[in-house]
């Protein structure tokens, strides 16, 4: 059986992120989003709001064989390792992205050779959109009207009730 792990902070999920989620529900026999935390990095959703409207935005398609799941303090590919994937699944928007999973794919396999990295590329209307690019476009006047656009309704309103 096939089963892939696609990770991110997801802090908001995107329109991008649920393309790469269908996407990888249609190309992998099990897929789980597992949502990383960073202690690093102040967060504008706890994760168990991030993970609400993960479940949310994929239940049309949870149902079949896709989990939302949560990990921290490890390797991406330990975890991977340990939830039984044999796939990681990034996606490439820039040079940028493509660079940093590049490196990141070769570390990986270091660790874990038996982990094959799958690269998705997003279609352009939505190849640009980021979880920062988002919440920097909420707040100016109009904004909420571009950043509707990408997001999911449900991401949209608690973007809406959280910076509103």
């Amino acid at each position: 059986m096939s089963t892939v792990v696609y990770a991110g902070s997801f802090d908001p999920p995107t329109k991008g992120h649920l393309w790469m989620i269908e996407e990888g529900a249609r190309l992998f026999q099990s897929l789980t989003v597992a949502v990383g935390t960073n202690p690093e990095k102040e967060s504008t959703f706890a994760v168990e709001k991030r993970i609400t409207m993960l479940e949310s935005i994929t239940a049309g398609i949870t149902a079949t064989n896709v989990t939302v799941a949560v990990f921290d303090n490890r390797y991406l590919v330990d975890y991977a390792r340990s939830i039984g994937a044999t796939y990681i699944l990034r996606g490439i928007r820039s040079p940028a992205d493509f660079e940093y999973e590049r490196v990141m794919r070769h570390i990986n396999a270091d660790i874990c050779p038996e982990i094959t990295t799958v690269f998705l590329m997003p279609p352009r209307q939505i190849a640009e959109v980021s979880s920062s690019l988002v919440k920097g476009m909420v707040g100016p006047g109009g904004g909420e009207t571009t950043v509707e656009r990408f997001v999911p309704p449900v991401v949209f309103k608690a973007l809406c009730d959280r910076f509103s």
